[in-house]
């Protein structure tokens, strides 16, 4: 394997952007290949086995890609399929999920009362609590489901009344009640930190994934000694399961620049 050769990311729509983004931030040398799978969005509300499926297929097409290390910028594929990216990975890439550098930042932390919130198949895995509780069995955790959230932000509602509306409603919920920790458990969530940031204004710790999860990323390309030293010499590449104008746009909006987005089907 090459230090010259991409960074592999996958999620169920535009949220990993927010993974991809914050890599190539911090290590500008590297050149990504991502792949939404728009065609199946929401992963949230899938089955199990439908959800490893879809990453497992992925996976093996960004391993054609010559990806170094394939990066599961969804926190429900990363809860219900890790283990089978992994085994796709064997020795061509690394395999990182974006749950466990978020867990082991959380677990060193001052937290006390920890606030989860994700997709229905995520909070109700239990990954993160019980990952949490393993760690450090001092820290509480509550989870809470937050469904609307992702469709919601895909259709390009966040810093908008709608948005604020939906996000108040659900950070009333009982079990939000006096944490100091905030996980945002899916990482479309970083799209709308601000306005949960403003509901909360200085009172909670909200724990942004996307940058914890970057930093993570460069720690292991680092170990393995695949961290690319010079700039690219090709452009990101963008691939999604069915096209969306709504994709290009935000990923445009990501990385400052027009993209050229590819349909594929897998």
């Amino acid at each position: 394997m090459k230090k010259t050769n991409p960074i592999g990311i996958f999620d169920s729509g535009i949220g990993g952007l927010t993974v991809g983004h914050q890599i190539t931030k911090l290590m500008p040398n590297e050149r990504i290949v991502y792949f939404g799978d728009t065609k199946h969005l929401p992963y949230g509300d899938k089955s199990g086995e439908a959800i490893k499926n879809y990453s497992t297929n992925i996976t093996k097409f960004l391993i054609e890609q010559k990806c170094k290390m394939v990066v599961i910028a969804c926190n429900t594929a990363s809860a219900l399929a890790f283990n089978e990216v992994k085994k796709c990975c064997t020795d061509l890439a690394i395999a990182i999920n974006v749950i466990d550098p978020v867990v082991n930042y959380t677990s060193t932390s001052i937290a006390e009362k920890v606030g989860i919130i994700g997709t229905k198949n995520t909070i109700s895995s239990d990954v993160y609590a019980s990952k949490l509780k393993e760690k450090n069995k001092t820290i509480s955790v509550s989870s809470l489901a937050t469904p609307l959230l992702v469709p919601m932000i895909e259709e390009g509602f966040y810093k908008h009344k709608i948005s604020s509306t939906i996000i108040a409603n659900y950070l009333e919920n009982e079990q939000l009640k006096n944490i100091d920790f905030l996980i945002l458990g899916c990482t479309h969530y970083p799209l709308i930190e601000d306005e949960i940031k403003q509901y909360y204004t200085t009172k909670v710790k909200i724990i942004n994934s996307a940058k914890i999860v970057s930093k993570f990323v460069k720690e292991s390309l680092v170990e393995a000694d695949l961290l690319a030293t010079e700039l690219p010499c090709s452009p990101h590449q963008f691939f999604v399961s069915d096209y969306t104008d709504s994709f290009e746009q935000s990923a445009q909006h990501f990385f400052g620049k027009r993209i050229n987005l590819v349909e594929v089907k897998l």
